[in-house]
């Protein structure tokens, strides 16, 4: 073999790695693109390439079987081109290591095999594919004319091949689709939504309002609703009076109204507004009976959205949640609806303090806080069990009713550390700091580390 045709075969072995370096690239940047981001380029530039991307894109199947092929024909001319000429290459130096001609045969030709698939696959399949995943639209603007060209050169041979895949497709019970489908769900979104936060392509408040918007339809009316030990009712024969009382000291608006104060025999709803209505001489005379509406009844299992519906279209904006039993379980108001999504939202009546208050080394959080919630503001993940807040947690571990000054070793996720890849999850140490009656009401979240409990004291464990 000349040094002519030597060259001639190296240069075509380049020039065919070349090819199928434009094929993968072109079959990765288009399955990498999303519609959204093709429009967006449309819309911005409206070139020739822009253009040929969207054509693209809207007849994927078709382009990705062209790629395919001409994946196969590069790959196939590339093998029977440089094997032959890199095992001539390598026959005088194996000739000169005195190597017999039947083993020197078999190993150049092996040699060649190995270098001219690897040069093939990095050159040629795995660097145009990382350069595609990486900037798939510069990619596609750049593969998609050359690409679309071939495909509509090979189209009888393309349509060949499509339409016999396409009736195997068929046979097994699925529809073959020409474009690639883009729709995604409310977990996916919400991962895309946390992982652009992570890079910095998103504002950290809007990642966080996003996020809660996709998982607020996942939440429950028990999720959302203020539980029952936390409502304040007031009773039928209190007067308008007696209502504006609760109000100043409260700074709620609306109030059961249940006989006896028991919220399982409710009456009605009444607002503070309603007390406007009234002449002043007759507010400590009228009752609060006469006043009361109606109230809206939903099971605790209704989900956000379901629930949004009923609130906002029952005119006070307040649902009585149910439980399984058919007693009243909580309530749930607009106000708990927005700073689901929003966060904490305070006027000039809350004297509520923040459900979680970093403080020192560890956290002052409500024991009415939900897993999902605690998780969010301390870090701290709770494997499932029959409980659904932080108190009920401390109330399950201790296996009593717990009393101040109670400390827990909080248990972990089974899976976590199944992996030994991954970083072991910290211990925690939660303290009870405050009862409300049998209610767990504060609770001190620490890290076991050996530090001090709260206050400098030591807390005893019951």
């Amino acid at each position: 073999m000349n040094v002519f045709v030597i060259i001639a075969s190296l240069a075509g072995f380049i020039a065919l790695t070349l090819g199928t370096a434009l094929f993968v690239a072109g079959e990765f940047s288009l399955t990498a693109l999303e519609r959204s981001t093709i429009a967006g380029d449309v819309a911005r530039r409206g070139d020739r390439r822009a253009r040929a991307v969207d054509r693209a894109h809207r007849s994927l199947s078709f382009q990705l079987s062209g790629a395919q092929l001409g994946i196969t024909i590069t790959t196939l001319i590339t093998g029977y081109i440089a094997e032959p000429v890199l095992a001539t290459l390598f026959a005088p130096v194996l000739e000169a290591m005195r190597i017999p001609d039947g083993v020197a045969d078999g190993i150049s030709l092996a040699l060649a095999l190995i270098i001219a698939t690897s040069l093939s696959m990095v050159l040629g399949e795995l660097i145009p594919k990382n350069l595609a995943i990486t900037k798939p639209l510069a990619v596609a603007r750049a593969t998609a004319t050359p690409l679309a060209m071939f495909s509509s050169f090979f189209r009888p041979a393309i349509n060949g091949l499509n339409g016999s895949a396409n009736a195997l497709v068929r046979r097994l019970g699925i529809e073959p689709t020409e474009e690639l489908g883009s729709a995604r769900s409310a977990a996916e979104l919400a991962a895309l939504v946390r992982n652009s936060a992570l890079r910095g392509a998103l504002d950290p408040d809007t990642a966080t309002l996003v996020d809660r918007s996709l998982r607020f339809g996942d939440l429950t009316a028990a999720d959302l609703m203020t539980p029952r030990v936390r409502i304040e009712s007031l009773e039928p024969n209190d007067s308008v009076r007696d209502l504006i009382a609760a109000a100043s000291r409260t700074g709620h608006s609306r109030f059961l109204i249940a006989e006896g104060g028991d919220l399982d025999n409710l009456v009605g709803v009444v607002h503070i507004k309603q007390a406007f209505t009234l002449p002043p001489q007759s507010l400590a005379t009228t009752s609060l009976r006469s006043l009361a509406r109606p109230i809206t009844r939903v099971p605790d299992s209704l989900d956000g959205d379901s629930l949004m519906d009923r609130i906002s279209s029952n005119g006070l904006e307040v649902c009585v949640v149910i439980d399984e039993y058919g007693g009243t379980a909580g309530l749930v108001t607009s106000e708990d609806i927005v700073e689901e999504i929003l966060g904490d939202v305070t006027d000039e009546h809350d004297v509520e303090e923040s459900d979680v208050t970093p403080v020192g080394n560890g956290f002052r959080c409500s024991g009415l806080l939900r897993l999902d919630e605690l998780q969010s503001g301390t870090g701290y993940r709770a494997p499932e069990g029959s409980y659904e807040t932080l108190g009920g947690l401390v109330m399950f571990c201790l296996g009593r009713i717990p009393r101040t000054g109670d400390i827990v070793d909080l248990p972990q996720r089974e899976s976590a550390g199944e992996n030994f890849l991954d970083e072991p999850e910290p211990r925690w140490r939660a303290t009870v700091v405050q009862m409300d009656q049998r209610r767990v009401d504060k609770v001190w979240m620490t890290i076991i580390d050996g530090s001090a409990e709260p206050g400098g004291t030591e807390a005893s464990r019951g």
